[in-house]
């Protein structure tokens, strides 16, 4: 009896993750793990009331598509979901509670925020990299992409670039330009820290680096993740 309330156990832990995937593939999601853990258990200085409008892909700046790739993970239109050297070189330096850095890819930060709470643990970690191979396999690159941009974090309270981007520029996201891109991107390690405008001397040095990263990666980076294929791919969504 035991031994198989333990497998059905194993086989929920294993199945559900894929039921959740194919589910956000086609619908946006109304809230997410990050999201529900800040409302939750707020940090100081969490607002109130959160800031957030979800917007397609489309109607994305390039530039902001750009900037988070060459900011955060620049082998994101190559990579199956994880940098593995990255990732082993994190464990390495692991104390006994888990990872207590980064490296993560942007699929990882997509699965973090996506499905996970904020909670240094190995046991997370291999959560979000399972669910990151699961959204590799049923995403694809431009939906995780999308999906990134709309839930990460800009600054307190602040979810999804068209919200950052109104907040900081007082403009749509469609509209960003290449600096106010790579500003915003600049604040993504530490958004209660960091703020995109007024630029402090570590956001102008690090929007500079942004500048150039997307410089050398070119918008030639943005039609790989385009032409990028996946299970779904050709399917017609409806969100």
């Amino acid at each position: 009896m035991l031994k198989r309330f333990f497998l059905k156990l194993f086989l929920f832990a294993l199945l559900f993750p894929i039921v959740l995937v194919v589910i956000f593939k086609f619908v946006n999601p109304p809230f997410w793990g990050w999201e529900l853990s800040r409302t939750l258990f707020p940090p100081q200085g969490y607002p109130e009331h959160i800031q957030h409008e979800w917007v397609n892909l489309d109607k994305i700046s390039k530039n902001m598509q750009l900037a988070v790739i060459a900011s955060e993970d620049q082998t994101f239109p190559e990579h199956h979901g994880i940098d593995v050297q990255a990732t082993l070189a994190v464990l390495k330096h692991a104390g006994k509670n888990g990872p207590d850095r980064g490296a993560s890819t942007i699929s990882q930060q997509a699965a973090k925020n996506m499905f996970l709470f904020p909670v240094h643990s190995f046991i997370r970690k291999g959560v979000e990299l399972y669910f990151s191979l699961l959204m590799e396999i049923v995403w694809g690159k431009e939906r995780i992409l999308e999906v990134y941009l709309n839930i990460i974090e800009f600054g307190p309270g602040i979810y999804g670039v068209e919200a950052a981007s109104e907040h900081f520029f007082h403009i749509p996201a469609s509209r960003l330009s290449a600096q106010q891109a790579a500003q915003l991107a600049a604040v993504l390690p530490n958004p209660y820290k960091i703020k995109a405008s007024p630029m402090s001397n570590y956001v102008y040095q690090r929007t500079l680096w942004i500048r150039r990263q997307m410089r050398q990666l070119g918008m030639v980076t943005l039609d790989k993740v385009y032409n990028e294929q996946s299970l779904f791919k050709s399917f017609h969504i409806y969100r």
